[in-house]
């Protein structure tokens, strides 16, 4: 005899006395479901027929197979895993649903009829009920980030009823964002995000409170910033942003809950929790700068923000509840191209200079200088020499002798480039495998999008002895400044 246990779904644990999951002996999969039942008289009705079969809308899974699929009843090993799949309905209005509102209006709630109304889905849930969303109405949550994670964090929340959201960002809205920052639409390019954001929040729900900071998080402000709230969401996208949330949430003693995407993988998790792990005790150190490039210079596939922002946001929820397991002490690794969903465990270190037994980090500090960031606000670099789009033209014109080298990827490349001006595609990647193959008696004009991993490259061909320059502002400021007809991106 194996000892397995049966995982109950939600339609069907009030047959089993609300348990997610049943441990049973037995000896195969049709024995353990045997077993099941025989200690749970109201729960066969719903598995099995007179006749002893599986009803046709449930499905009994052993691991990852289905057993009507297996040509015989497996043999179970001691700790497998039965799942049982109901088919499951989209949740269609009923008397009952429709009539919440009057059965809890005669109790002395914090929640207005209509609030009542509004949120009666979620009151129908034992877990969240009356009590849960009068905590949802009296929380307050702080966001960093109004862009992909964002957005789809910011529009559940509201439409969950947490009563105060903080917004913290500084930046405006751009035709590029709409593929996935679904926060904001067409008309809203060129505005400040956090008034999209909060036109489009107010729509949704006004009686939702929308604090908004429109400024830059850093060290100087943080702190002031973070202080009174009762989950931090980070939806940032830099390294140093996301070390600086994570330091100045441990130091106000304030649970963090983390996302991070790049192309089509996702991350997930819950730092700070109590004894849980901070980020730190995960990463260290930040990457270097060409293994961590923006959504900007690498893409990001535009549903992926929308996967990554709902769990969490699901998470914020769940915290502010004190329901269910945290993702504190696990990380979940997304992959949407392949569709799977992976989680690992994380310890929290008693070595960590923020949260560890004996800290080295008691302030905030220069995050900037923390993860190596050499780049200006407007994307250029710092100790790197520069040529404008401008100088550059000319140049050109006059019939000047140098090199011109596009680093970013062929995709990019595909989209505008400059090899009617005499630029050699050399991505970035594969950089230091060509540096033997330049001239290095001509001088080099190197470019990419922005001027960001130019910018790197540049100090690379310098450190190799050859003379390079970095071309100011990409591609991006030769169509602003030169080329206005050049497709961007």
């Amino acid at each position: 005899m194996a000892r397995v246990s049966i995982r109950i779904p939600t339609p069907l644990r009030p047959f089993v006395n609300g348990r997610s999951s049943v441990d049973v002996e037995a000896q195969t999969a049709r024995e353990a479901l045997t077993r099941l039942t025989e200690s749970n008289e109201r729960l066969r009705a719903q598995l099995v027929d007179d006749d002893g079969e599986l009803r046709n809308f449930v499905n009994i899974y052993v691991g990852t197979s289905n057993l009507r699929d297996l040509p015989e009843d497996p043999v179970l090993e001691e700790g497998a895993e039965l799942s049982i799949i109901p088919s499951i309905a989209g949740g269609r209005a009923s008397e009952v649903t429709e009539a919440v509102g009057s059965s809890v209006e005669a109790e002395q709630v914090g929640l207005t009829t209509a609030e009542l109304r509004r949120y009666s889905r979620h009151l129908l849930i034992p877990e969240v009920g009356v009590e849960g969303q009068e905590r949802l109405k009296r929380a307050r949550v702080l966001l960093v980030g109004a862009g992909g994670l964002g957005s789809p964090i910011a529009l559940y929340l509201t439409a969950a009823g947490v009563g105060t959201i903080g917004m913290v960002d500084h930046d405006v809205v751009d035709f590029t964002n709409l593929q996935r920052q679904i926060l904001h639409d067409t008309s809203s390019v060129g505005t400040a995000k956090l008034e999209s954001a909060r036109a489009r929040l107010h729509a949704i729900n006004p009686d939702v409170d929308v604090e908004t900071f429109e400024t830059r998080l850093d060290s100087g402000n943080a702190l002031e910033i973070m202080q009174g709230w009762e989950v931090v969401v980070d939806g940032s996208d830099n390294f140093p942003t996301r070390y600086l949330v994570n330091d100045a949430a441990v130091l106000l003693g304030i649970p963090t809950v983390y996302g991070a995407i790049f192309r089509f993988e996702g991350q997930v998790s819950v730092f700070g929790a109590e004894n849980g792990p901070c980020y730190r005790c995960l990463f260290r150190e930040p990457p270097p700068a060409e293994l961590a490039p923006s959504c900007a210079d690498a893409g990001v596939f535009g549903v992926l923000p929308g996967i990554v922002g709902t769990i969490q946001a699901t998470e914020t929820i769940k915290l502010i509840l004190g329901q269910g397991r945290p993702l504190s002490g696990r990380i979940l690794l997304i992959d949407a191209l392949q569709m799977q969903f992976r989680e690992l465990s994380i310890h929290a270190d008693p070595s960590c200079p923020v949260c560890g037994e004996n800290p080295t980090i008691t302030e905030l500090i220069d995050y900037e200088e923390f993860c190596g960031v050499n780049v200006d606000r407007d994307g250029s670099a710092e100790g790197v020499p520069e040529i404008e789009v401008t100088q550059l033209q000319r140049w050109l014109d006059e019939g000047r002798d140098f090199q011109l080298i596009d680093v970013r990827e062929p995709y990019e490349w595909q989209i505008c480039n400059l090899e009617p001006q005499g630029a050699r595609l050399t991505p970035l990647g594969v950089f230091p495998t060509v540096v033997g193959e330049l001239d290095p008696a001509t001088p080099l004009v190197v470019y990419c999008r922005s001027g960001a991993r130019s910018a790197l490259a540049v100090e690379k061909l310098r450190e190799a002895g050859l003379d390079a320059i970095n071309l100011k502002g990409g591609i991006l400021a030769w169509a602003e400044e030169v080329d206005e007809s050049m497709p961007t991106y």
